[in-house]
């Protein structure tokens, strides 16, 4: 039976059961009439009858007879008044139950009222279906982009411009479904029936986004082509490989310099990179040579094909070793930042303890002896900025941040002059007492708690050293630096973390300290993604979006949550990349195709015939495999 033939056949049905109803109704009444006028059609008839003298016995039974005869006049009256009533009273129920039966029911049918609002539970398949159309938009636009960059070293920017437009309209499609799939893991929206229209938007999302790729391919191709046949493609590409393979042993020598100076915490993202970078260059050069003889065999397609794959690698590999000079970079910020940084914390701290005096003092009739003593506007800042907190809840932040900052202060070492003597540190350090190390003098500090007694602690900590090692260095700055024991990054992180919940908010310094926290985490997740695309979920990509958009805001009070998304990107990422493994390692397989495959640049089910990711699609096996 067909799905059309439901829709012909339940209104013929409908409108049977109706007429039948009807005709019962119609036949009952016609019966009750009929049995309302028949009495007085049989008693109209006059026929003499003779009188007689009446007898007891006659009498008796004229008066039985004249009985009997007003029971039947009255039966005669009720009952038909009853069957048409009891006829109408059923007719009604059977119309009653039908109507109802017909709203109830969700099949096609002549019921012209919609089915009843009930939303079953969203299919697990729609939410997976979601995910992976996330990262396959996600590979597609990623790896547009690098086939993309070395088609602008080889063209005019006017022929590249509109491709460049595509990407980016393409990337911002994606953006919106990374954001949509982000408020859908935190809850909203709550209703099931909107939970399933947001997956939906998700892959619509995305589908857009590869809409938009695909209706440019075929002219970024032949844009492609000719630089392809003759063989200026491949220039480009050699001399991008050439020269980043020149740049793995000035990555290798900064990294050495970053493990000997700071902490394994504080290089861990990059621990890996040069290794990495050599094994993607080495899995280049094998892709290139053999594009070059493909090239002069006359094989155009496959020599398109293994040059794609070069390509992708090459983006990789500079991936990796720009990650180590960017954290050399970042690390020697936030060396310079951590001691202004700790001096700006303790001062937030000084004033959100000055307002805590100032509340007790005004709860105990004291207020205007508190304000003095906070001076002005501080004491009235603290409090607007800790006003969802009770007393008791305020002071155990403010123990916290204490804590945290002493621990921080006695690890970190304080500022020296900028040209130093030679052995002033060390009279400092053997003094065992509190001196300001500004302008090179030695004079006692005051009893206050100001900055440089704390800088001063942080020198006699790092001054004590088990191993009776030289641990302090001067470096360009002046800035004394502990060798084996540092991580000014986490630093950073640590004290914009503890006074978050204290702070106004308002201090500059240390909304430059959540930046450059903020900023390193969310590079070192995205150049993680982009080498290991091929292993990493969606929602690993999903927080990794989200930490690039409240970092893109500007806003100062997105960017510990950055942070947070970023470090979160990055753990999740990982996971991903060993639970996924690398079953192309060892010695029977390419030199460098297992990396080749983590990093999504060629397919793990043909990584030597199957298609390179670029602009026009995803790795994938061939057709026919």
């Amino acid at each position: 039976m067909t799905p059309s033939q439901p829709r012909r056949g339940r209104p013929r049905r409908t409108g049977s059961h109706l007429s039948v109803r009807v005709a019962q109704t119609v036949l009952g009444g016609a019966v009750g009439v009929v049995w309302l006028v028949l009495p007085g059609m049989t008693s109209g008839a006059d026929v003499p009858v003779a009188i007689k003298e009446p007898t007891p016995a006659a009498s008796t039974a004229a008066v039985a007879v004249t009985a009997e005869d007003g029971g039947r006049s009255t039966v005669d009256l009720v009952l038909p008044l009853v069957a048409v009533g009891a006829a109408g009273a059923a007719a009604g129920y059977a119309y009653i139950r039908r109507v109802r039966r017909t709203r109830d029911r969700t099949t096609p049918g002549g019921a012209s009222s919609p089915p009843a609002a009930q939303s079953p539970p969203q299919p697990p398949a729609l939410d997976e279906q979601s995910c992976a159309a996330l990262v396959a938009a996600d590979d597609r636009i990623r790896a547009a982009r690098c086939e993309l960059g070395f088609a602008e070293a080889l063209f005019a920017a006017e022929d590249t411009a509109r491709f460049r437009r595509t990407v980016d309209g393409a990337a911002a499609e994606l953006a919106a479904a990374f954001r949509m799939r982000q408020r859908y893991d935190e809850g909203v929206p709550q209703e099931e029936s909107a939970r399933g229209h947001a997956l939906a938007g998700i892959v619509g999302r995305c589908k857009e986004a590869r809409g938009l790729l695909d209706s440019a391919s075929g002219a970024f191709e032949g844009l492609r082509e000719p630089g392809r046949a003759s063989g200026e493609a491949l220039v480009v590409a050699e001399g991008r490989f050439r020269e980043l393979t020149g740049r793995v042993g000035a990555a290798e020598a900064v990294l050495s310099e970053l493990r000997a100076r700071y902490t394994p915490t504080a290089t861990t993202g990059v621990l890996g990179n040069v290794e990495q970078a050599k094994d993607r260059l080495l899995f280049a050069t094998v892709r290139l040579n053999e594009a070059r003889q493909s090239a002069d065999a006359g094989q155009p397609e496959q020599a398109a094909r293994q040059l794609r794959a070069a390509e992708g690698v090459i983006t990789q590999a500079a991936v990796l070793l720009e990650g180590v000079d960017r954290l050399a970079g970042e690390l020697r910020a936030a060396e310079h930042t951590a001691p202004v940084a700790l001096a700006a914390a303790e001062a937030e701290l000084a004033r959100a303890r000055a307002g805590e005096a100032h509340g007790k003092e005004e709860a105990e009739g004291g207020g205007e002896g508190a304000a003095a003593d906070a001076g002005t506007g501080t004491g009235r800042q603290v409090v607007v900025a800790s006003s969802d907190a009770s007393p008791g809840e305020l002071h155990a932040r403010l123990l916290q941040a204490e804590t945290v900052l002493a621990s921080i202060r006695r690890q970190l070492p304080g500022p020296q002059p900028p040209d130093p003597k030679p052995g002033s540190r060390p009279e400092a350090q053997d003094s065992h007492r509190r001196d300001s190390p500004r302008q090179g003098s030695h004079t006692p500090d005051s009893d206050g708690p100001g900055p440089g007694g704390s800088h001063s602690d942080g020198q006699d900590t790092a001054r004590q050293d088990p191993a009776g090692q030289d641990i302090t260095r001067q470096d360009t700055a002046g800035q004394g630096v502990r060798e084996a024991d540092r991580d000014p990054i986490g630093v950073l992180r640590r004290i914009v973390r503890a006074t978050a919940p204290i702070a106004s908010g308002q201090d500059g310094t240390l909304q430059a300290a959540a930046l450059i926290a903020a900023r390193t985490a969310t590079a070192a997740a995205a150049d993680f993604v982009e080498t290991h695309r091929g292993a990493v979920g969606a929602v690993a990509r999903t927080r990794l979006a989200e930490a690039q958009r409240l970092l893109a805001t500007g806003d100062p009070a997105d960017r510990a949550p950055a942070d947070a998304f970023a470090l979160e990107a990055r753990e999740l990422a990982e996971l991903d990349v060993r639970a996924h493994g690398n079953p192309y390692a060892g010695p029977d397989h390419t030199a460098g195709v297992g990396g080749a495959v983590l990093g999504g640049v060629v397919p793990a089910e043909d990584p030597d015939g199957g298609t390179p990711a670029g602009f026009a699609g995803p790795a994938a096996p061939p057709a026919g495999g």
